[in-house]
């Protein structure tokens, strides 16, 4: 006995899939996914339509959707994060239905909830047994972690787990057991791995990028929170991972050891672990090579669904207990309120991810940014589009002082205390825009392309047509 399909179309078909219904991906081989085009290509030739995709992100490589949009095979896209090859044909109204963008806790909260059920899973399964138990971090197209594929693993009401390493039964150290899973499918292959992971994530070597780096972990010193249990998440930029070391070799020299390192992994963040600022590392995603050896082989790195990373739905989720997070930022207004969504242009390319979870939840929410990019000034009177509301952060690092958020009045006398200069956001502003000068507002119509929706399900802004 075994839940082997005969092939993709096959598994398709036995999973009762029709016009209207919803299907789902989750995102990490990210870049390097086949398995998302390949299964809408074998829906379109079905001839079914009028489909939503759930997909916790989209990247450049799933930009055939484009052709399934127009031929109405997707007609509703919900997902957290889309990257601007797709974001600029649904920035231009190429989509009938507005998207609808969530957080990383949001999706599986809603999923849960029932707010946006799924009929038929597709979980990319690195490697699989017979039976449907599955895990990320073995298989030539190897992960790690397969924490966004978890809820839909549970919930949906068929799931096919798509493999390309077929292992004997039983499979252990599953991510996804047998008890989720409706049909296994064969493929040659399901992804890139040169685009599922890189071997390297790097520190950035810009003198400005280490200006803020430092400024950052001075930030989180003079907080007060840097003590023995302290629990940190950053990403996987060059500023981020340069403020990660920086870190580091902070807590080695005084001796903290931390509880925890959550979020999207990165090597520096399993050196961390290795050389004892961590007790363990909660991972929701792998970000390189380094990251995925290690989840394979140290019990101290613990693969988390989604839902137990950042779900407001859940009775507590990770991001409750954490200290600091770093986060990025395309723009910041002067009510500290963060875009991550669109360009300054206003065109999509990017989404919240986990970034308004964990600001949300740590107790130290700091946005590392250049003053400006790309000759404009990161600091606005008001974001093109709210993606994390101004309430929930603290800091804004830059490379020509730091601004902290009125509401923080004890950080901000801890930060002057400690001699980090500290500014007011309007001053900042007005700094960038002396160097970069006054950014013209971008050509944006009427006609909402997608809905930006908080992690509590409510709408918190819509994201317009940009004009051509």
């Amino acid at each position: 006995m075994n839940k082997l399909a005969k092939n993709l179309r096959q598994a398709i078909l036995d999973s009762g899939l029709k016009d209207g219904m919803t299907v789902s991906f989750h995102h990490h081989l990210r870049n390097g996914d086949y398995v998302l085009n390949m299964v809408m290509d074998e829906i379109a030739a079905l001839g079914i339509k009028d489909l939503t995709v759930n997909a916790s992100s989209l990247f450049d490589t799933h930009r055939p959707l484009i052709e399934h949009i127009k031929n109405g095979v997707v007609t509703t896209i919900l997902t957290d994060y889309m990257s601007a090859g797709l974001g600029s044909f649904i920035s231009a109204g190429g989509m009938k239905n507005p998207v609808q963008f969530r957080t990383h806790g949001g999706r599986p909260a809603d999923i849960e909830n029932g707010r946006t059920p799924i009929d038929v899973a597709f979980i990319a399964a690195p490697a699989c047994d017979p039976m449907g138990n599955l895990k990320g971090s073995e298989g030539r197209s190897a992960c790690g972690s397969l924490g966004y594929a978890i809820p839909d693993a549970k919930n949906a009401r068929f799931v096919v787990a798509i493999t390309d390493e077929l292992r004997p039964y039983p499979l252990t150290g599953w991510s996804i057991p047998e008890t989720d899973v409706d049909e296994v499918v064969v493929v040659d292959s399901i992804g890139n791995p040169a685009g599922i992971v890189s071997g390297t994530t790097k520190i950035t070597r810009d003198p400005v990028g280490l200006s803020m780096a430092q400024t950052a972990v001075d930030v989180i010193k003079a907080s007060g929170l840097l003590k023995e249990g302290f629990s940190f998440q950053t990403g996987a930029g060059g500023a981020s991972l340069a403020a990660a070391k920086y870190l580091k070799d902070v807590m080695l020299k005084e001796e903290i050891k931390g509880s925890f390192g959550l979020g999207g992994i990165t090597g520096y963040m399993v050196d961390m672990l290795r050389e004892g600022c961590f007790e363990s590392l909660m991972d929701v995603q792998c970000f390189d090579l380094k990251a995925v050896e290690s989840i394979r082989s140290d019990p101290r790195h613990r693969e988390i669904s989604a839902t137990h990373y950042a779900s407001p739905g859940a009775k507590s989720a990770v991001v409750d207990s954490l200290d600091v997070v770093i986060l990025g930022a395309t723009e910041i207004d002067t009510d500290f309120n963060i875009n991550v969504h669109t360009d300054s242009d206003g065109r999509i390319m990017g989404g919240s991810g986990g970034h308004s979870d964990t600001a949300a939840g740590a107790k130290l929410a700091m946005i590392i940014a250049p003053l400006s990019r790309a000759r404009l000034p990161i600091v606005t009177d008001r974001v093109t589009c709210i993606s994390t509301p101004g309430s929930t952060i603290d800091v804004l690092v830059t490379q020509k002082g730091v601004a902290v958020n009125p509401k923080d009045r004890e950080l901000k006398l801890r930060l002057k205390d400690a001699g980090v200069k500290v500014m007011d956001i309007h001053e900042l502003k007005e700094l960038a825009e002396k160097t970069s000068g006054v950014p013209m507002k971008p050509a944006i119509g009427e006609r909402i392309v997608a809905d930006v929706i908080y992690r509590d399900g409510t709408v918190i802004d819509h994201i317009r047509e940009v004009r051509a």
